[in-house]
Order: C-alpha cells, then structure tokens, then sequence
C-alpha cells in the first residue's frame, strides 16, 4: 500500500495491494491504518459511456470521499473550493479503472465529478459525512472559467447538473461566505 500526494492539501492517491493467481484476484479498498478517516456512509453508481456526474459539493455538511472504480473507466475531476487553501480554484484531473488498485481521496470542500469512459462504470463511495440533499450544491461542468479539459465533448447529463452554477456565482453566494472547510 502507498500513499502518493498531490498538489493539493489532503488529496491524495490511495494505492492497494492487488493478489492474483489463475482464478483471477482479490483486491483491498480500504485498510483504515492507512489511510485514518473516519467514513460513515458507503454507496455506488453505475453509469453507461459518456455520462457525467458533478460537480457536486455538500455545503453545510461537507463530505470527503474515497473514489474506487469497481468496473470500466472514469475521467475524474476534484475542484479546490476551500477558501484558505492555497489550491482554491484549482482542480485535480485523472483517469481511474479497474485495471488498477488506486482510489482517489477527495478531503471536504472540493467539488467532484467525472465522466464515464466505457460502458456500465461502476464506482464506489466512501464518505465522510451522510448525503444531505439541502447541503447539495453544484458547479457547471462546462464553466469556461474553469477551462477544465474533459476528454469529450459530448456528454449525458442529469437535467440537475444541467442547472448547476457557474464558479464565480458559487464565489458570490451567500452560502459561499458562511462555508468553513
């Protein structure tokens, strides 16, 4: 097991021991002495090819979240809103699947989503903090002030992240100025 850091206070790579032999493998997700958070909600998606999820962000009840792909591919995107971090606006790009064994930590306060790359992505969850849906807020996907480079251009999106804000709307919030992650 590694643990490889990122740019990004708290953000951190999370890679796994894989066990293989002729009847395929066992692989671990999750050994807290590794990686000490406290994670009190687990859940799943299942997406088909080219669906994007995100930018989503809890607000008042801010959740971090250990992302594992179980089955095919994600483009992943973890967007900086912490204020006081020197990261703020910023936002960490990578491709996970379930050829590898890494699981990605997003720490409270950013924003995460993903595009599916192949067929019938399954993802796994582990978080933080329970899902509050009046906390729930979102960040437009395609914001040009992000600039984020998604590998398509083409995507099925939920008619709610269709209506998610643009960053600088987000920053002019007030529920923004009350935030403290």
């Amino acid at each position: 097991m590694s643990i490889i850091k990122t740019k990004f206070p708290g953000l951190v790579i999370y890679k796994r021991e894989t066990f293989d032999d002729k009847r395929g493998y066992f692989r671990e997700l999750f050994l807290k002495k590794d990686l000490n958070k406290k994670f009190v909600f687990d859940y799943y998606s299942l997406s088909k090819k080219n669906v994007l999820r995100g930018l989503h962000l809890q607000l008042k009840k801010p959740q971090g979240k250990l992302i594992t792909v179980l089955s095919g591919k994600i483009f992943d995107v973890a967007l900086d809103c912490r204020p006081k971090s020197k990261t703020f606006r910023q936002f960490y790009t990578v491709e996970l699947s379930e050829n590898e064994n890494i699981s990605l930590y997003i720490p409270e306060g950013f924003a995460h989503g993903f595009c599916s790359l192949a067929n019938n992505t399954l993802l796994h969850y582990r978080c933080t903090n329970y899902r509050d849906k009046n906390s729930e807020t979102g960040i437009y996907w395609k914001d040009k002030d992000l600039a984020i480079n998604w590998p398509k251009k083409k995507f099925f999106v939920s008619s709610k992240d269709k209506k998610n804000i643009l960053f600088k709307n987000f920053l002019e919030s007030k529920i923004f100025k009350k935030i403290k992650f």
